[in-house]
């Protein structure tokens, strides 16, 4: 919403694309905890942030949220080796490559916007890029 209020809609469309490629990865988890015969119990979240100040900050905090992801998905796939559950490392194994690319993706962008500092002209054509994703995610 925040990139949608600073007209730069290419990130906006970016950042929706991902968020509904992350409800994906989350009803992955969902749904194999249910089919495991465990029970689900779905708790709030914190409220995200309305306001970031500029692009790079909103893309660094999107980069320690991957980062923050990973080490719980490690911690995870710590727990099923102390228990010998080799199922769900399997599962997790998924999840752990899957989070290798999402990290990069972040970094990369915080890259793009590092070098493009305040040139208006390169944020736009960075925003005209991100914008071509295609609606699955998909570049």
């Amino acid at each position: 919403a925040w990139f949608d209020e600073q007209g730069l809609t290419g990130f906006a469309k970016w950042l929706r694309s991902q968020a509904r490629e992350e409800v994906g990865h989350g009803m992955r988890l969902f749904d194999y905890a249910s089919d495991r015969g465990g029970r689900v119990l779905l708790r709030s979240i914190a409220e995200p942030a309305a306001d970031f100040g500029s692009p790079l900050k909103c893309f660094e905090e999107a980069l320690a949220h991957e980062q923050a992801v990973t080490r719980s998905i490690h911690d995870l796939y710590t727990l099923t080796v102390d228990e010998k559950d080799y199922a769900t490392q399997v599962q997790l194994q998924w999840f752990i490559t899957e989070q290798v690319e999402e990290e990069k993706t972040a970094l990369d962008i915080v890259d793009k916007l590092r070098l493009v500092g305040d040139q208006k002209t390169a944020l736009l054509i960075l925003d005209r890029d991100l914008g071509a994703r295609g609606p699955d995610g998909d570049d």
